[in-house]
């Protein structure tokens, strides 16, 4: 069933700046009615430098260990301790964020994140055994800047209850996805062409200037991350005692798994090759196709509601994925990545748009980093146990954990897919004077 939107005052402005007409017009509110947000663009552009980084830690590992080492197995087991650390430690940050606001939990994350990656980069440098590196490694990942649910949190503030809503997950899928584009070629291009630390360099540097640029923006903050806010005595519950809740986070691990297993695997293929720098670009293709699949689910008006599109996503993914390791060329490796990354966006983005009638407002920070710590854990799984595989069997046998994965996240999905509708069916969010907005959800 498809969500409906009805008004009982035509013509009235929300406070998103969605009108009510537009609400019962029937169409899909578009990027650019989206970006009209008053204040929109005070978090947005920031956002998007401050989460650059992330897109380039795990790859960024890998490459420098692996040259260190010479092993893929111990690169992936660096970079999955990184992953497991943050997937720990995201959801508290999230806590604290929704408690005493973004900025007093942000600023100190990035100069911890900076300090710790400069550790881990100078231990490898430096020849240091493996435990060694899995001790710097644990700081690095559980400071990592979670930027991306901290600008969800606030779309949700701005815009959740209307129309919008949809339209800004997409928004914030194709920004992920865009710095999935960018951030895996110019850490490769960096390891590859200028030093094999230079990828993590630039990423503790981005890391700090987009993540303190970011936290200067206070006036976008969700009400229940300020202090002393309108809901500062709200009683807080745990986002993860959301039924709902754990099963997208289960859910998500299956997309971490095709992120951990493709950056390994990819390495390992152009290095088999004897073409490590075409890396950067077959990821890049995979990140493409996300990012492209991500601006059209935006764009369009389902009329099938987001838990089947969900499922949909998944089975799509588990079959892309599951021709993987069948490919034993550039060019059909980058069709099949292409077609993979096609086939994430529209998980994910029904993933984060289920959020927000699941999860009430005073945890909804907790509610995205929970999802983020997800595909956080199952790309430290990937990582690893391509990185073993990859040594042991080749590339192509890495190609194996992303089918994996997807399949275990689509079995969870089917079997408990009716954990993913709210307690109640329908509720009734109120955008203004006169204003009242019932929302129906599949």
């Amino acid at each position: 069933m498809a969500s409906t939107v009805a008004s009982d005052t035509s013509g009235t402005t929300s406070a998103s700046g969605t009108t009510a007409a537009s609400a019962t017009s029937g169409r899909r509110p578009g990027y650019g009615q989206l970006l009209r947000t008053p204040g929109a663009w005070t978090f947005v552009l920031p956002g998007f430098a401050a989460r650059q980084p992330f897109a380039m830690l795990t790859i960024g590992i890998v490459l420098l260990v692996q040259h260190t080492t010479g092993s893929y197995g111990s690169a992936g087991a660096v970079a999955a301790v990184t992953g497991v650390s943050m997937a720990l430690f995201a959801p508290q940050s999230g806590k604290l964020a929704d408690r005493f606001g973004q900025r007093a939990v942000l600023v100190p994350g990035v100069l911890v994140h900076s300090v710790s990656v400069a550790a881990l980069t100078a231990l490898a440098l430096a020849g240091a055994p493996t435990w060694a590196l899995f001790a710097a490694a644990v700081p690095t990942g559980a400071s990592v800047p979670q930027v991306g649910p901290m600008v969800r949190a606030r779309w949700a503030a701005a815009v959740g209850g209307t129309p919008l809503m949809p339209t800004a997950a997409a928004f914030e899928s194709v920004s992920d996805e865009f710095t999935f584009v960018v951030g895996p070629v110019l850490a490769t291009a960096l390891c590859t062409g200028v030093h094999p630390a230079a990828g993590l360099i630039a990423e503790a540097a981005l890391t700090l200037a987009g993540g303190l640029l970011f936290a200067a923006q206070r006036r976008t903050q969700p009400a229940f991350g300020r202090p002393g806010g309108a809901h500062a005595g709200t009683k807080r519950t745990s986002a993860l005692s959301v039924p709902g809740v754990r099963v997208l986070a289960v859910a998500f691990l299956g997309i971490g798994s095709v992120f951990g297993g493709m950056q390994v695997s990819l390495t390992a293929f152009t290095e088999e090759i004897g073409e490590p720098g075409m890396n950067g670009l077959l990821y890049g293709l995979f990140a493409a196709g996300n990012m492209l699949a991500g601006i059209a689910v935006g764009a369009i008006a389902w009329k099938t509601g987001p838990r089947r599109r969900m499922v949909l996503g998944y089975a799509g993914l588990t079959i892309a994925a599951s021709l993987l390791w069948t490919a034993h060329s550039v060019v059909l490796l980058g069709a099949l990545g292409l077609a993979v990354g096609l086939c994430i966006a529209p998980a994910l983005i029904t993933g984060y748009t289920l959020v927000e009638p699941l999860v009430a407002a005073s945890s909804r920070t907790e509610a995205f980093t929970w999802l983020t710590g997800a595909v956080a854990l199952g790309q430290a799984g990937a990582v690893t146990v391509a990185g073993r595989l990859a040594d042991a069997h080749g590339a192509s046998a890495g190609f194996l954990v992303p089918l994996a994965g997807t399949a275990l996240a689509l079995v969870t999905l089917v079997a408990l897919r009716s954990r993913l509708l709210p307690r109640a069916h329908s509720r009734t969010v109120a955008r203004g004077i006169g204003h009242r907005v019932p929302v129906a959800v599949d």
